[in-house]
């Protein structure tokens, strides 16, 4: 897709295709993300925070007098679009972990996300998941406020994405299909970094289990019909816990990951094992400069370098690097996964190209890939822009598994 905004920065421009494509479900409107992005200053990740912090105030404001005023849907509206232009504007802040302007803006859109689920019906219900001596914050979205037993999915997003963007990218898509759904953060991600410092694991099927056990506890919930979806990093962190918590019905990965580690492999000298080698060494000077130089000459690298050092809890470009070895699906983990299985794909991924394929060959459980395509407005990653044709695609593949299981 032409960038129609910033033209000389994929990653800005990518940013704001983010943000367009939650247009489809309440989470903007196109006029405000234009004008916003018309505003910022290219590559300027001080400007990029400004003027989405100007839009966000304006906009949570308005709603905040509409609910003065007894208007609850264009409160619940507004408050809704503020709580995702809150989330962009902190979006590039987090090369520095201290900086207070990422908690403001965090803290803001969680609170306006919240005012907005106060006025659903029903009300979207936050919710705090037992996990190893803390909790892990959520959401709990129901058809009705009968307790009728439903088909489940729980979702989560990965590298840089909240629950709260899951509304816009899956969770109302699936109420609206008639599924109970239970959004969260897991460790890495926003919820529990911010508050505890709890950076991203590998294997995250001891984290699914928790969220599993809590589903199983209510009763809009069946039990037999829980499905696991995961967006984006999500797509390598949902099939890994699904190779070893057997209790899922389905597995939805968009799009899919197979191996992380061959993003930090892919432009170093030598095979695998001597570039892992290098990347988990105690000292290496020249790979240390081959990412500075990187970060100094690629926007994009620098903002997800900067970013992973802070998701990852760890220090150096070349650390950040070793983590993502540790995610993947190698191994036979892969092959362990036993459940109906959905691989999205985007023919332009400008972060995984190739990787949804190759997840999808070793798979050896009931499997399908599913292409999406830039003519159809879906060519990106995690496919913005075309979020209802994609979600169609994904459901409907969802409801026909999962009705299946029901009559086995």
């Amino acid at each position: 897709m032409k960038q129609l905004l910033f033209p000389g920065d994929p990653q800005f421009w990518y940013e704001t295709l983010r943000s367009m494509s939650h247009i489809a479900y309440g989470g903007a409107d196109f006029g405000e993300v234009v004008s916003t992005g018309e505003r910022i200053t290219e590559g300027d990740y001080n400007s990029w925070h400004d003027e989405w912090l100007a839009t966000a105030d304006r906009v949570s404001g308005e709603a905040q007098r509409a609910l003065d005023a007894g208007h609850l849907v264009s409160a619940r509206d507004g408050f809704l679009r503020a709580s995702n232009y809150y989330r962009s504007t902190e979006f590039f802040l987090h090369g520095n972990p201290c900086d207070p302007r990422h908690d403001h803006a965090y803290d803001r859109s969680v609170a306006c996300f919240e005012a907005a689920a106060a006025l659903f019906t029903p009300r979207i219900e936050p919710v705090r998941i037992p996990y190893e001596g803390t909790t892990l914050p959520g959401y709990l979205y129901r058809v009705d406020n009968s307790g009728t037993p439903r088909p489940t999915v729980i979702m989560h997003s990965g590298f840089d994405g909240t629950a709260e963007e899951m509304h816009f990218s899956g969770a109302q898509a699936a109420v609206e299909r008639g599924y109970t759904v239970l959004t969260f953060d897991g460790p890495g991600q926003p919820g529990p970094l911010h508050r505890e410092g709890l950076v991203f694991r590998p294997d995250w099927e001891n984290v699914i289990g928790p969220v599993v056990d809590f589903a199983e506890s209510l009763p809009e919930v069946d039990n037999s019909r829980i499905a696991l979806l995961g967006s984006s990093m999500g797509g390598v962190l949902a099939p890994r816990a699904a190779a070893f918590e057997h209790r899922l019905a389905a597995l939805v990965a968009i799009d899919g990951v197979y191996d992380l580690g061959e993003i930090s492999v892919r432009h170093l000298p030598g095979d695998r094992d001597e570039a892992e080698r290098r990347l988990r060494a105690d000292s290496d000077p020249e790979l240390d400069a081959r990412f500075a130089h990187i970060m100094a000459t690629d926007a994009t690298a620098r903002w997800a370098i900067n970013h992973g050092m802070y998701v990852m809890g760890v220090d150096t470009p070349r650390a950040f690097s070793a983590s993502y070895l540790d995610y993947t699906l190698r191994h036979g983990i892969a092959e362990r996964i036993p459940c109906p299985t959905l691989v999205c794909d985007a023919s332009e991924d400008e972060f995984f190209k190739g990787q949804p394929q190759q997840l999808y060959d070793h798979l050896t459980c009931a499997k399908t890939l599913l292409t999406f395509t830039a003519e159809e407005g879906a060519g990106a990653h995690c496919h913005p822009g075309a979020m209802r044709t994609a979600l169609a695609r994904v459901y409907d593949w969802l409801d026909d598994t999962l009705n299946k299981s029901a009559a086995s």
